[in-house]
Order: structure tokens, then C-alpha cells, then sequence
């Protein structure tokens, strides 16, 4: 990964302060309303209830200052506090009738600012605007989820592959079943790698390594949640997968898919990989390919 420019750094800076400058971050009541913008926020995430903890990961939000915030907006009769029904360690949170209205009113003025902020630019403009941010929210994303390496048992690993079978379970006409699988020590240590991709810590993606033999490794499973795809991650988690195996010496990866996955076969032709014979005896694989790596950095 090249590091980032001094330059990319001011111009993002740049367009914070005038973002947020813009739509009234900085005042201390946000959207003419008597809160500021971190209550008012907390306020709208609640919607129809949520626990404590899950506001916190979505939010990123210091435990005890979400605490605080959550206290003082029960003491203004806007939420409610209590334990969930099913498990008491839980503390939830939900909004009163006046919290209700409160966010009603929330949303409508919030809707008038946004439409002031465009009304001045023409529908042909509007357009271009919608666009640019939709591809600055989805670079974003991208950029905010982590690719780390992890064991081949860790929990979120084989969360992934539990919810990678589902998905092509469905997909293939034959079905998929979980037996094949890699398994855990294939993934690990010596005999391969395993990478999780995690959104505010919840995974996401995946994708394996595997020694196939002397300098030759195989990739398997690359799996995007559906939520998280068509923001380029499964080419993130490809990139990380032939940096390990260019680590580990590797001069060549093969993989394999199904003929069903015509998405995956255009993104490895498009990541430099090449169509060749059958190298395995894969039930679910119609098509088998390989790229060829500088072993001291993963790279064609």
C-alpha cells in the first residue's frame, strides 16, 4: 500500500471544514433544535430500540460519554433505559412519544437543509453531486474496513466460511456442501493464511491461502458479505492474499471457480490471472486459473 500524500491529507482536511461548516456541525444546536449534534445523532440511531453496545460499535462511541449522553437524554424525558428483556447484562435504550416527535421534527428540518444546501444548482448538477458523494461515501467504506490475518479457527474466520457456504449454496444449481470447506490447519501458521475483513467489527469478508506445493499456492474462498460488495473489497482481500503468498515465496497462486460465479471470473481476468488446464479435481470448478508473483512482494 503506498502512503498517503500530504497532499490527499490537506485536500481531505479541506473539504471536512467546509462540510461541515456547511451543515451545522459546529453549532451547539444543531438544526435550530435545543441539542447538539452528538445527542441529536444518538437520538435518530436509536430508532426503534437498540441496545447500548450496538449503538456504541456503530457509532464508535467512547462507553462512558455514550453513557452520559444516554443518561441526560432520559433526564430531558427523550429516551428510556432499561435491561433487555431476555439477557439483564444488556442495557437498551429507546425513545419515548416526546423522543419520537422529536426526531420526526428532526428529520424534516434536516430534509430543509439539504435541499437548501442543492436548491441553487441545476437538476443536471444535482446529478453530479448525488454521484460524487455516492462514490466518496463508497471509497470511504472502503477505506474504513480493516484486512487483518488471523487464524484459520478463530471465530470470525469460520463465521465467514459459514456464511461464504450459505451464499453459494444458493447460488450453485448443485448446492455446496460445507465439508469441502478448507480447514482450519490448512489456513494457518506454515500451511497457509487466512484473512477476515471487518466493518466497525463486524466481518465481512474473507478469503484464504493454502500450499498447494514447492512455490505454488492456491486461493480459496474470497467471499464479500452481500452488504458489503461493489466497493472494490474483494479485490482488497485478493491484494492481501498474493502479498502473503509473495511472503511466503510463492512464485505462482492458482484458483478455480464456479462456472456460476461469472462476477469472480471477471475480476481475476481483470487482476491478471490466466485461463489454464484443470489443476484439481474440484466437483464445483469449471474454470481454473493462475498468476504468476515476484515472491519478495506478491507483485506480477
Amino acid at each position: 500500500m503506498e502512503p498517503v500524500s500530504a497532499e490527499h491529507v490537506t485536500a481531505f482536511r479541506r473539504f471536512n471544514r467546509y462540510f461541515t461548516r456547511r451543515v451545522g456541525v459546529l453549532d451547539d444546536h444543531y438544526l435550530g433544535q435545543d441539542r447538539p449534534l452528538g445527542e441529536a445523532r444518538l437520538l435518530f440511531e436509536i430508532g426503534d430500540g437498540a441496545s447500548l453496545r450496538e449503538l456504541r460499535s456503530r457509532l464508535g462511541l467512547d462507553a462512558g460519554y455514550l453513557s452520559r449522553m444516554a443518561k441526560a437524554l432520559e433526564g430531558q424525558g427523550m429516551v428510556r433505559l432499561g435491561a433487555h428483556p431476555h439477557d439483564s447484562r444488556v442495557r437498551m435504550i429507546e425513545l419515548t412519544p416526546a423522543g419520537r416527535v422529536e426526531v420526526e421534527e428532526q428529520n424534516r428540518r434536516a430534509g430543509a437543509t439539504a435541499a437548501g444546501l442543492i436548491e441553487g444548482l441545476s437538476e443536471t448538477q444535482r446529478a453530479e453531486l448525488v454521484r460524487a458523494m455516492t462514490t466518496t461515501q463508497r471509497l470511504l467504506r472502503l477505506a474504513g474496513i480493516t484486512v487483518d490475518l488471523v487464524d484459520g479457527a478463530a471465530p470470525h474466520a469460520r463465521a465467514c466460511l459459514d456464511a461464504y457456504a450459505a451464499d453459494i449454496d444458493e447460488r450453485f444449481p448443485e448446492g455446496f456442501d460445507k465439508a469441502d470447506l478448507v480447514r482450519p490447519e490448512e489456513v494457518s501458521g506454515d500451511a497457509g493464511a487466512f484473512f477476515v475483513a471487518r466493518e466497525e467489527g463486524r466481518p465481512v469478508g474473507c478469503g484464504a491461502l493454502r500450499r498447494l506445493a514447492p512455490g505454488v499456492g492456491e486461493i480459496r474462498h474470497v467471499w464479500v458479505h452481500p452488504e458489503a460488495r461493489r466497493l472494490g473489497l474483494a479485490r482488497r482481500l485478493l491484494d492481501a492474499l498474493e502479498q502473503e503468498a509473495g511472503a511466503r515465496h510463492f512464485t505462482v497462486v492458482r484458483l478455480d471457480t464456479h462456472a456460476a460465479l461469472t462476477e469472480a471470473q471477471a475480476m481475476y481476468r481483470a487482476c491478471g490471472y490466466t485461463a489454464i488446464p484443470a489443476y484439481d479435481d474440484n466437483v464445483y470448478a469449471s474454470h481454473w486459473f493462475e498468476k504468476r508473483l515476484r515472491p519478495e512482494d506478491g507483485r506480477p
